[in-house]
């Protein structure tokens, strides 16, 4: 089984020409309410993504809270539609559910700003609460769209119980001092992993911050490069892996789509390198559709 711990949001998606300037009013196009949050892109990747959902299996789980408003049920029902056990997913009373309101752009780059709201009341009472499904996963699953102090805990219970840890460090934040000892796979974009090793992002080499991150303490840096593709530095050595060529139409959840991809990859017993391709050719599909959740594939589409 893999655990996700994490955000449920509600994508609230405008199509713009191009990014607006300061001060600027500028005419939109469509706009669509889409199921999103990085935690739930992430077991819905991963329920899609491994295989379970068409043969009736229940193998990803998703820890998290919503708001009792209509987005929370929708949110819920989104998830559970993919297969996913919701036992877990706590509706917090007079509580909004999350919102992202994203900006795409004729060239598919996205401008996003989030409104936690019931994201951000995940404690750790919640995780404890959520003990015993833990101690039945494989892989447990972060990133930081959640409390740090919860994420933090989730992370030592996960390592506690021996779990394989993987973590998205996004959006771009810094971590406790030891946090990274305890993560198997690490998984930030340049920007995240310019920020966890203290240099700019600009004009940083991704092997040497691959290099600082593991210096840090996780054995596994997986560095996602957009169009630049993947640049891994395993436990077993430093790999790169090229991007598939595609036209872009909104690049929303890719990564996390990349991560649901590895890490059902792994799961299903795949070694390091194809989980890291599923995971790309997974991404690669999903930027050539809209949305966060309606673009990610289901397995049997990459094939």
């Amino acid at each position: 089984m893999i655990v996700v711990i994490g955000s449920i949001n509600m994508d609230l998606v405008l199509r713009v020409p191009r990014m607006p300037l300061p001060g600027e009013t500028l005419t939109g196009g469509a706009f669509r309410t889409i199921p999103g949050g990085k935690g739930a892109n992430q077991a819905v990747a991963c329920a899609r993504l491994s295989g379970k959902v068409a043969a009736g299996g229940q193998q990803v789980a998703m820890v998290g809270c919503v708001g009792d408003d209509a987005f929370g049920a929708t949110l819920r029902a989104a998830l559970v539609g993919d297969g996913i056990i919701d036992s877990h997913i706590t509706t917090l009373p007079g509580v909004a559910s999350g919102i992202a309101s994203i900006l795409v752009d004729d060239n598919g780059q996205n401008s996003i700003v989030i409104a936690g709201g019931a994201n951000d009341l995940l404690s750790p009472a919640h995780i404890d609460a959520a003990k015993e499904l833990i101690e039945q996963a494989d892989i447990v699953v972060l990133q930081l769209e959640t409390p740090m102090a919860t994420v933090v805990h989730a992370i030592r219970l996960a390592r506690l119980l021996g779990k394989t840890v993987v973590l998205n460090p996004a959006p771009a934040a810094s971590l406790p001092e030891g946090v990274l000892e305890l993560v198997d796979y690490l998984i930030p974009n340049e920007i995240e992993a310019a920020m966890l090793a203290g240099v700019s992002p600009d004009g940083a080499d991704v092997q040497a911050l691959a290099v600082a991150l593991q210096k840090l303490g996780s054995d596994n840096v997986i560095i996602t490069l957009g169009s630049k593709g993947v640049h891994a530095a395993l436990y077993g050595g430093d790999f790169t892996f090229p991007a598939e060529v595609v036209q872009a139409v909104d690049t929303t959840a890719a990564g996390d789509t990349f991560i649901g991809g590895f890490v059902a990859g792994l799961a299903s017993g795949m070694d390091e390198a194809d989980a890291i391709q599923q995971g790309q050719r997974a991404a690669a599909w999903s930027v050539t559709k809209p949305g966060a959740q309606t673009s990610i594939p289901h397995l049997h589409e990459l094939f």
